[in-house]
Parts: C-alpha cells; sequence; structure tokens
C-alpha cells in the first residue's frame, strides 16, 4: 500500500514541476506592444501609427501664422492671417480611430479614419508598426468656386470632394528615437486644368527624445512628379516638399508642438497637392503649433 501511495505522490509531483514549466513558458513567450512610440497620434502635420486606448476622446487644435516673409514688422508672421483646424478623435477600439474636424482655408470639413494594422513588439517578435489612415474632406467655399474649367465647367457636389490615403511604417528603435516613413495617394475631383487630379508621395518624420516630457521633431514629405500618372506632358507648378523642425512638450493627457514649416496646408492632400513654398528660401518658412487633449471614458 505505500509503494502505491508514494507512486502517487511522485507522479503528481512531476506532473506539478512539468505544468509549472509549461506555465512559465508561455509567460516567456509573451510580448507586448511597445510603450509610447510617440507622444500622440499626430507629429506636426503628419500622422503616426499611435491610436490612444478604446473609449479615447481625443481634441486637437491644430495652427499656422504667416510667413516669415516681412521679418519683425508683423513678427515673422504671427500677425498675420492665419489657418486653423480643430479636431475630434475617437478610439471605437485599441486599434481603430476615427476622427472630424474643421478648418479655416477652405472651409475644409474632414471626416477620417486610422487603423493599426501590426503593432511593434517589445522582443521584436513584429519589428515594425503598420498603420493605415484615410479622410475625405468636403471645400465648403462658394458655389462659383467649383464653376467653369473645361469638362468639370458644370457644378456638382462631388466637385468639392478630395481623398487622403496613407501607409506609415514606423520604428521606435530605443527610447530616444522613433522613426516613421510614410507611402501616400492623393485625389481631388476637382482641379484646375493644368493640374492632375492625383498625387502620390512619400514622407520621413520622427522624434530625438532628450527628456521625459520632452523631443525634438522633424518631418520631410515630398510629392513625385510620376509621368506614368500625370495627365499633362509637363509639370507645371508642380507642389513642392513639406519640410519641418519642431519641439514638443508632453504630459500623459496632453501635448504641445510649437514648429517652423513651409506649407500653411494643414489637411494632408491639400499639402502635397498645392504647397508651392520652396522650403529652401526662409521667408517661406512659418510657424505653427499643434495641442492635444486626450479624455478616457
Amino acid at each position: 500500500m505505500k509503494k502505491y501511495i508514494l507512486s502517487i505522490i511522485i507522479l503528481l509531483s512531476v506532473l506539478n514541476l512539468a505544468y509549472n514549466q509549461d506555465t512559465t513558458a508561455v509567460v516567456k513567450e509573451k510580448d507586448v506592444p511597445v510603450v509610447a512610440p510617440f507622444e500622440s497620434g499626430i507629429l506636426i502635420d503628419n500622422q503616426t501609427c499611435v491610436i490612444p486606448p478604446a473609449k479615447s476622446l481625443e481634441f486637437l487644435i491644430q495652427h499656422r501664422f504667416g510667413t516669415f516673409e516681412k521679418g519683425i514688422e508683423n513678427v515673422y508672421g504671427i500677425y498675420s492671417s492665419a489657418n486653423i483646424r480643430l479636431g475630434l478623435n475617437y478610439s471605437i477600439l485599441d486599434k481603430l480611430m476615427v476622427g472630424y474636424g474643421l478648418t479655416r482655408n477652405k472651409m475644409y470639413s474632414d471626416f477620417q479614419v486610422k487603423y493599426n494594422v501590426l503593432q511593434q513588439t517589445r522582443k521584436n517578435t513584429i519589428p515594425v508598426a503598420v498603420t493605415l489612415y484615410g479622410n475625405m474632406a468636403i471645400n465648403g467655399q462658394e458655389k462659383t468656386t467649383f464653376e467653369g474649367g473645361g469638362e468639370d465647367s458644370i457644378y456638382s457636389f462631388s466637385n468639392r470632394l478630395s481623398y487622403f490615403g496613407q501607409v506609415i511604417i514606423g520604428r521606435k528603435f530605443n527610447d530616444v528615437f522613433s522613426l516613421q516613413a510614410t507611402a501616400s495617394f492623393t485625389h481631388f475631383n476637382k482641379v484646375d486644368v493644368n493640374l492632375d487630379h492625383d498625387k502620390i508621395g512619400v514622407g520621413f518624420n520622427g522624434r530625438v527624445k532628450f527628456s521625459p516630457q520632452t523631443s525634438i521633431l522633424f518631418q520631410f514629405d515630398f510629392p513625385l512628379q510620376i509621368e506614368g500618372i500625370s495627365e499633362h506632358r509637363e509639370f507645371v507648378n508642380p507642389p513642392q516638399p513639406n519640410f519641418a523642425l519642431g519641439y514638443e512638450l508632453s504630459t500623459g493627457t496632453h501635448a504641445f508642438q510649437i514648429f517652423v514649416s513651409n506649407t500653411d496646408g494643414i489637411v494632408p492632400q491639400e499639402i502635397y497637392m498645392y504647397n508651392q513654398a520652396e522650403w529652401e528660401y526662409i521667408s517661406n518658412w512659418r510657424f505653427g503649433f499643434v495641442m492635444t487633449r486626450l479624455w478616457g471614458f
């Protein structure tokens, strides 16, 4: 009888040891997303791979001042006419966000959606984040703005519409440096006769973090001149690259970014299609800022 009891005790001990080892192995294999590759869902003009947690509401103020052209006469554009966008974003899921915004220039109303296809993990099981972003903007200017211009001379509500889609691939290399690469497609239903309806662009943006709450930001967006999709034999007044440098101060629920850039556009398709300011000339630069506030429900 003692032999049977001893055998049962040994068997239970072996099974318990095997179970504990298996549980430990499962825990070791678990990988989770990296923490805060960026401080908010926007970096100057560009979306980031960050989506706030589910049931979060985010309020944004995006602002552009005038150019540096007149120097101290108008305090380097601060006294000039400005462009501003007010936006609200809501995270339906941890990986899915929708939003709406109003922009002063051209009275844009835009509807947007962002989805995280992949999230970078701490142990590099997934080495990069992949995010999809898209929007539709409605130009709210007077009806006469959309009349005239060849085959599009008859007014239609669809003439007001433009679209933007972007793939964002990002990586947090360490606690200091994060980088993103983007590829985008822009379409306007109606444009001037010498412009293309479609525009493809690429870009890079990132941050260098030098304290727990402060970072240096940079971006470079480049509209491509692709003859294969062009509707014209030559490019007339092609859009210029958008370059920006900024400083960010952030807390758990707030982010404030102040920067200089060479575009007055805020809606991304406006930047990629219509920016005519060459970034090499400092007179074309202008101050801007972004403020975000996050609430959880």
